[in-house]
């Protein structure tokens, strides 16, 4: 927020979404009480639920802005990408949401909302955001069906791997599974 002036109300809003991803990603939809998430983002509790009436709609909020964080990022990388071939702009993708994934929040709000699908306000937003990234690999990347399984299987692995930090146990499964992915550390 602006130092030395109030903040706008698009502000305050995007305060308390930002406020939403990392306290549903640390302690789960089910649990988090909208009081914690205005208590994050320093704003009144009557404030937040004046911008979302219900918690299924604040979470959503959080999901769909994770979703575009990984969007953006995915769209960055495409676009410089030095070639058009397809294989080196998923991998560019690929490369880029690793690190992306190294924000914990971010990881672990998209384990949330798995978790939470049986809401079908949430199953529709994860659906929506798995598909805004496949529509990019294959829009962006000129992927084919099996590279845009391939993008997301692989994408997804690495999302399992990350969240077990599998990449600092020294195992033979965990060699096996991490062997030629990249990683950035948690952050």
């Amino acid at each position: 927020m602006r130092a030395g002036s109030r903040a706008t109300a698009g502000e305050r809003r995007r305060a308390v979404i930002r406020s939403a991803v990392t306290v549903f990603a640390r302690r789960g939809y089910d649990t988090s009480p909208v009081t914690r998430v205005a208590e994050h983002a320093g704003i009144s509790s009557a404030y937040v639920m004046k911008l979302f009436p219900r918690k299924v709609d604040l979470f959503v909020a959080a999901i769909e802005d994770c979703y575009d964080r990984i969007v953006g990022t995915l769209e960055e990388a495409a676009d410089q990408a030095e070639s058009p071939d397809s294989a080196e702009i998923l991998d560019r993708m690929g490369a880029r949401y690793a690190e992306l994934i190294a924000d914990r929040d971010l990881l672990l709000l998209q384990v949330q909302a798995l978790a939470s699908t049986q809401t079908p306000e949430v199953a529709s937003a994860v659906r929506d955001g798995i598909g805004r990234i496949t529509s990019l690999a294959v829009s962006r990347a000129g992927a084919d069906a099996a590279q845009a399984q391939n993008f997301l299987a692989r994408g997804q692995l690495c999302h399992l791997l990350t969240a077990i930090d599998a990449f600092d146990t020294a195992t033979d499964w965990a060699a096996a599974l991490t062997e030629g992915f990249r990683h950035s550390p948690s952050s």
